[in-house]
C-alpha cells in the first residue's frame, strides 16, 4: 500500500485533525488562540459538522486543545512539565533540603496531601518484602500546577520503619521522605522505575480533570537503602498530556 493511498483510507476527521495539528507544529496557531468552529471547519473541509466536532475531539483527547461550551477549541498554553527521570533522584537533590519537585519545574505546585496507616495492598506487601496485611504508612498526593491537575502519586512504607518520624506527618519537612529515611539510617541507595501507559479508570479521569480517552502514564518506583532492602513504593498516575520524561545518562 502506498503513502498516499493509505492516506486516502483515513476517515475524513482523522485527516482533518492531522492538518490541525500540523499548523499548531507550525505555529500558525499559538497557545491560547481559538481554532476555527466546528461549522467553518465543516464548510472548508466539506464535510458533516459531526466529522468537524469528531476532529477536534481528537486535538482534546491528545491534549493540544481545550474546549469550553460556548468558547469553541482554543490551543492550550500550559507547558509540558520536562520530568528528569534520574537528576530528581540525586542525593544532591534531597540531600540539601530541596524537593524532588523541584528538580522538574521552577513554576509553583499545589500538593494535596492525606496520610493514612492502611493494610498493604498485597502487591505492595510483596515489594517490600511484608507479610500479607502488613501496615504501611500511606502517603497519598495530588499534585496541581496552573491550575491544573498533573499527578496523583501514592508512596507506601513500612510502618514500623517510619513510625514516630515526620514521614508520618502531612509535612515531612525539607527534603521530604527521603532525607527523613536518611535520618534513620535507610537512605535511599537505589531505584528501579517502571512505567506502562494505560486509559485511565473514571476515577483517575474525575481526579485528574481528563477525558477518558486519553491515556495516564503509570510509573512505579520502588527506593532500596545501601542493605538492599525496599523501603518505598511509589506508585504515580501522569496525564500523558502533561509530562514529557527525559533520562539522561553518561555511556
Amino acid at each position: 500500500m502506498t503513502k498516499e493511498k493509505g492516506a486516502r483510507e483515513r476517515p475524513k476527521y482523522q485527516r482533518i485533525a492531522d492538518d490541525l495539528k500540523a499548523a499548531i507544529e507550525a505555529g500558525e496557531y499559538g497557545p491560547g488562540d481559538r481554532l476555527p468552529g466546528e461549522s467553518a471547519i465543516a464548510a472548508q473541509y466539506e464535510v458533516a459538522a459531526l466529522t468537524a466536532r469528531q476532529a477536534l475531539k481528537i486535538l482534546r483527547t491528545e491534549g493540544l486543545v481545550e474546549t469550553k461550551k460556548g468558547a469553541g477549541a482554543r490551543v492550550v498554553s500550559f507547558r509540558a512539565i520536562r520530568r528528569h527521570g534520574i537528576q530528581r533522584l540525586s542525593r544532591d537533590q534531597w540531600g540539601a533540603g530541596k524537593s524532588i519537585w523541584a528538580a522538574d519545574e521552577e513554576r509553583p505546585v499545589t500538593i494535596d496531601v492525606r496520610v493514612d496507616n492502611i493494610a498493604a495492598p498485597a502487591h505492595i506487601a510483596r515489594m517490600l518484602d511484608l507479610e500479607d496485611g502488613g501496615a504501611v504508612c500511606a502517603r497519598s498526593r495530588r499534585f496541581v500546577l496552573d491550575e491544573r491537575p498533573v499527578m496523583l502519586a501514592t508512596s507506601y512504607l513500612p510502618h514500623e520503619l517510619v513510625e514516630g518520624t515526620a514521614i508520618t506527618r502531612v509535612d515531612t519537612g525539607e527534603g521530604g521522605t527521603y532525607a527523613r529515611l536518611a535520618e534513620i539510617g535507610h537512605a535511599p541507595a537505589h531505584f528501579r522505575e517502571e512505567i506502562r501507559c494505560r486509559l485511565p479508570t473514571a476515577e483517575e479521569a474525575e481526579h485528574l480533570a481528563m477525558p477518558l480517552e486519553r491515556p495516564i502514564i503509570k510509573l512505579c518506583r520502588t527506593a532500596f537503602d545501601a542493605a538492599g532492602s525496599s523501603v518505598e513504593v511509589n506508585e504515580m498516575t501522569l496525564d500523558s498530556a502533561s509530562y514529557v520524561l527525559e533520562y539522561a545518562f553518561d555511556a
